[in-house]
């Protein structure tokens, strides 16, 4: 693929505006987000506080411990930190800055705050809402469909700010319709390294430390650590391991940053880690690391824009199937290798729900990352599974847009289900 050809272009435009850091879950983060920019609108330190979200962010926020909260979970510690330490201007790393200090008044700001948690009435999946207010000021900021996304601020029933709901991930910047298997191989074996390198670079150090933590402390359920006890150290469970370790330390309160992928950290750390554990077992050379991480981060990014950034379906079954397709080519697979590996993993592992971010995701990602081994053993093998096969169609693109229509039409009311699970009998 050329350098002046627009797909070459877009798929970097892509890789930069995907592969971008964030410290703890982006739910919760991005409630912080949302809450810490609405206190800086107010200029004061709010006394009421409503928090108005979607149903998948109440699922994503509820179980999973926010950073620097002390091992708090849930939306109104979520909101409470963004509010007392956030610095909004940084993103989703809203709570990189917070200090000692800062951390120690949470538990009297939350005594004395009013913090009120409702449903919003709205058909986005991502919809995030926060209403602060003191005496007679009081304002409001409203993100929708990508996690830092503002359509809407508000001070004292005066609107500062409004845009259309469609996010800057839509507006046509960046056209994700461009990606196929096909040409995300093409552009992998042609890219100029220099291009991608030190996005790449940010992924495999971030996403690495983040893993060694979580196998050298105690954080969650430590299925790495299980792991790497029960089933040893050869190079697929290591790949399980260190995948679903940085799981284990993200999800449970680790404060250091990892690189996202389709908006999530533990899909980021599902497409990567897996590849960098089996390029240090080939002996890869840098150069093919980097384009085995092409692959695996387009890949997961293509399967994940027909689904979109938050459903039923589980985030790491994409991510798991497009770290095979990585691992393939760092063993010589080409593009039928790759297609076959990725349709093989998808039909072993799409019947995952998601149940919202929490210490479990690790164990989904090792799950997932073992489907998309699996695959390509199947492929080395000659075996494969057929079209009419479930949901597999003829052809990767076919399988791919199937999973997007499963995940983001086929489970809504399977979303309501495990939501009304989760919240109504507490």
């Amino acid at each position: 693929m050329e350098k002046s050809n627009k797909k070459y272009k877009t798929y970097l435009q892509i890789l930069d505006r995907e592969l971008v850091p964030a410290m703890g879950c982006t739910e919760p983060i991005a409630l912080a987000f949302c809450a810490a920019k609405a206190r800086a609108v107010l200029g004061v330190l709010p006394d009421t506080v409503d928090i108005i979200v979607s149903g998948n962010i109440i699922k994503n926020v509820k179980s999973v411990i926010v950073p620097h909260t002390g091992g708090m979970k849930g939306m109104e510690s979520a909101a409470a930190i963004g509010i007392l330490a956030g610095r909004a201007e940084r993103g989703l790393e809203v709570l990189s800055d917070v200090t000692e200090s800062e951390q120690a008044k949470l538990g009297d700001y939350l005594k004395s705050t009013a913090f009120h948690v409702s449903v919003a009435e709205s058909d986005e999946v991502l919809d995030i809402m926060v209403r602060v207010s003191r005496g007679k000021d009081n304002a409001a900021v409203r993100i929708v469909r990508q996690h830092t996304n503002i359509v809407k601020i508000e001070k004292n029933g005066i609107t500062l700010f409004e845009k259309s709901a469609i996010s800057e991930f839509e507006d046509g910047k960046q056209d994700y319709t461009l990606l196929s298997i096909k040409d995300i191989y093409d552009f992998a074996l042609s890219v100029d390294i220099d291009d991608v390198k030190a996005i790449l670079d940010r992924q495999i150090q971030y996403n690495t430390a983040v893993s060694k933590e979580g196998l050298k402390k105690d954080y969650g359920a430590n299925i790495g650590t299980v792991l790497l006890k029960s089933y040893g150290g050869d190079v697929r469970n290591r790949a399980k391991a260190k995948a679903a370790a940085g799981s284990d330390a993200r999800m449970n309160g680790s404060e250091l940053p990892v690189i996202i992928n389709s908006g999530s950290g533990n899909q980021g750390m599902a497409t990567s880690l897996p590849i960098i554990e089996y390029a240090r077992e080939l002996n890869s050379a840098s150069e093919q690391l980097y384009r085995a991480l092409v692959i695996s981060n387009l890949t997961a990014i293509h399967q994940k824009t027909g689904i979109g950034a938050l459903s039923a379906y589980c985030g790491a079954v994409s991510a798991g199937a497009a770290a095979g397709a990585g691992i393939a080519f760092l063993h010589g697979g080409d593009y039928n290798a790759i297609s076959h590996t990725i349709i093989n993993a998808l039909a072993i592992t799409s019947g995952i729900v998601c149940d919202g971010a929490k210490a479990s995701c690790a164990a989904k990602i090792a799950a997932a990352v073992d489907a998309g081994i699996l695959g390509y053993d199947m492929y080395q093998n000659g075996q494969q599974f057929y079209s009419g096969d479930g949901i597999v169609s003829e052809g990767v693109e076919n399988t791919i847009r199937n999973i997007g229509l499963l995940g983001k039409d086929g489970m809504r009311e399977t979303d309501k289900e495990i939501l009304c699970i989760m919240t109504c009998f507490d």
